[in-house]
């Protein structure tokens, strides 16, 4: 059986995203929270953002995410 999108896509951590953009972490958390980014949870209750959606933010496209 082949792997859904959202299983297969890559997900970044809160320092990962903040490496691309050159910014601390917490900025990263932020923009979360406001909805610039959307982001998921792990059971552990950690963020991860879906690589596609922060590149595409990186290059300038908006993104249409929710809050958690």
């Amino acid at each position: 059986m082949a792997a859904s999108p959202s299983e297969s896509e890559t997900l970044l951590t809160p320092s990962e995203v903040a490496a691309l953009f050159r910014v601390d972490p917490k900025t990263v958390t932020r923009w979360a929270k406001s909805g610039k980014l959307s982001s998921i949870r792990t059971l552990g209750g950690h963020r991860r953002y879906h690589e596609v959606e922060v590149r595409d933010l990186l290059n300038g496209i908006p993104v249409q995410g929710t809050v958690d």
